[in-house]
């Protein structure tokens, strides 16, 4: 007989046995990160590998291991009652869930007896908070397949001295694997308890690892599409995060929907200006996507951003972001500070600070250089760059 011979069959690689009889190669996918969102990725996940035959049941999600205040350890918990009961409290994440605290020891890197880990998965799930990346990248080289595609659903990017680097090239450049990118107007809670919402995969080439990433996600309460812009996708999940601190400061300071309607507008406008100066291919329709303005709207109404940022403002700056954060997230990380802090950096930089007044003055506001009440109190430069 000729030896195994293998083809791509629609979006499944099928190998030819001895016996003339196929067998589908499986893709197995793993969740890095089990906050909030990341806890509810991994519930869409599972519940359609348990559907899809082309995908292994079980997911495996990576938990930053915390002991909680009952003394047990948050990964045995997850386990035993297949709830986040800390991140993601009364939601069951699937019974295919199977959550690990280890990300590079031996024991997870080399498990036995069918089980998956980070070596074996085919399909990564990227889902923390920004500012861990480049830790967890470094982490990860050498550790997983040369042929593994992953998505980043963080909405944040590192700045260094060269320029602005968004997350999904971090984990391109260091692991040496394509990245696709998933934002959109996703309240995770919301999306725990399945009401409707949409999302955006962004992609660079190929439209077909696009697709199995739509595929992976949709469910009848989650809609996804996929358009051709990586960096306008994830730019946009990104920097609105800026716009809630607006929105959530309009709100402590209780100015009304006019205003908070005029600081969505502007952050939109600066969002938009922003992105096409550091990306030439980004496009217009882009912002339109649920990763655009649906994401923008849903964050400036019902965000953490916004929820910390009009704590902040009724406590007329006197409180730090950091202490509200504590006391209001119970352990999930504000992005919107950070981010700010980062795109202050490259204006700065690069001499635009003028050019966004909406991004300078609330990165001020954060780091005390000035009141809440200057969201307000700015005059609107008229940009110095033809975007219109």
């Amino acid at each position: 007989m000729a030896p195994a011979q293998e083809q791509l069959e629609g979006e499944q690689i099928v190998a030819s046995n001895e016996d003339g009889a196929n067998c589908i190669e499986k893709s197995r996918v793993t969740v890095i990160g089990s906050g909030n969102w990341g806890s509810v990725a991994a519930k869409l996940i599972a519940s359609n590998t348990l559907k899809l035959d082309s995908f292994h049941d079980e997911v495996r999600m990576w938990v930053y291991e915390e002991v909680l205040p009952s003394g047990n350890k948050l990964t045995n918990v997850i386990n035993e009652t297949n709830e986040n009961v800390k991140y993601l409290p009364g939601i069951k994440l699937g019974k295919n869930v199977v959550a690990d605290p280890d990300l590079e020891n031996a024991d997870f890197l080399d498990l036995v007896g069918g089980d998956i880990a980070v070596k074996d998965a085919t399909m990564l799930v990227f889902v923390t908070p920004h500012q861990f990346m480049d830790a967890i990248c470094k982490r990860l080289v050498g550790k997983i397949k040369p042929d593994v595609e992953a998505i980043s659903l963080i909405k944040g990017m590192e700045v260094k001295m060269e320029g602005p680097c968004m997350i999904s090239s971090l984990i391109s450049d260091q692991l040496g694997i394509n990245c696709c990118v998933l934002m959109g107007a996703n309240i995770a809670n919301e999306i725990a308890v399945e009401k409707f919402s949409e999302a955006t995969v962004g992609f660079r080439e190929n439209k077909e690892v696009a697709e199995r990433w739509v595929l992976l996600f949709s469910s009848p309460y989650f809609q996804v599409t996929a358009v051709q812009d990586v960096e306008g996708v994830e730019l946009c999940g990104t920097l609105k995060n800026i716009v809630a601190i607006a929105a959530g400061l309009v709100d402590g300071l209780e100015m009304g929907n006019n205003t908070k309607a005029a600081i969505m507008r502007i952050g939109l406008r600066e969002m938009r200006a922003f992105s096409k100066l550091m990306f030439s291919s980004v496009r217009d329709s882009t912002f339109f996507e649920s990763c655009g303005v649906a994401d923008l709207i849903t964050t400036c109404m019902g965000g953490r951003n916004r929820k910390v940022a009009e704590a902040f403002a009724k406590n007329q700056g006197k409180r730090s972001f950091d202490e509200l954060e504590a006391e209001l997230l119970q352990g999930q990380k504000l992005q919107g500070v950070s981010t700010a802090k980062e795109v202050y950096a490259v204006l700065s930089n690069r001499g635009w600070l003028e050019m966004f007044p909406l991004f300078t003055t609330v990165h001020e506001i954060c780091v005390g250089r000035l009141p809440p009440t200057a969201i307000v109190e700015y005059s609107e430069h008229k940009p110095k760059c033809c975007l219109a």
